[in-house]
C-alpha cells in the first residue's frame, strides 16, 4: 500500500506535506527490504539539513542503512516513541513510525519528489 497524499525519494523515503512542516519516514517497501529495526538514530531538534543530506540510520537485524533528508530545513521535532520502540517503524511506516519533522525552507523542493504513482513505478524497475 503506497498512500496517495505522500510523496517519495529513489532512496525510500516518504514525506507528508503540511503548510512549511513535512513529515519524513521510510516506506514499507524499505522496512520490509531491512528487516526487523532494532534501532534508529535520529538528529537532534535544531539540526539544518540540505536537501540529500544524511540525518541519521536505520539499523536492522540485516543491516545499517542511512538516512537522507529529501527535503532543506530546520529539525523542529524528532519521534521520540521509535526510540524505545523502533518496531514502529516497521509496524507503521506511514503512521505511528515516522521519524522527523521539518521546517522546510524551500518549498518548492517538493515538485522534486516522487508522486506515489510515481513511487510505485519507480519499484516495478528495482
Amino acid at each position: 500500500m503506497i498512500p496517495k497524499e505522500l510523496r517519495y525519494t529513489e532512496g525510500h523515503e516518504w514525506v507528508r506535506v503540511d503548510g512549511s512542516e513535512v513529515a519524513i519516514g521510510i516506506t514499507a517497501h524499505a522496512s520490509d527490504e531491512l528487516g526487523e529495526i532494532v534501532f534508529v538514530e535520529m538528529p537532534t531538534i535544531g539540526t539544518e539539513l540540505g536537501q540529500g543530506d544524511e540525518f541519521g540510520s536505520v539499523e536492522s537485524v540485516k543491516t545499517v542503512s542511512s538516512l537522507y533528508s529529501p527535503l532543506s530545513g530546520t529539525v523542529n521535532e524528532i519521534n521520540e516513541e521509535i526510540e524505545n520502540e523502533s518496531s514502529q517503524v516497521n509496524d507503521s511506516p506511514y503512521e505511528s513510525g515516522w521519524l522527523i519533522k521539518l521546517d522546510i525552507s524551500d518549498t518548492s523542493e517538493v515538485d522534486d519528489l516522487m508522486t506515489a504513482e510515481e513511487y510505485e513505478t519507480y519499484l516495478e524497475t528495482l
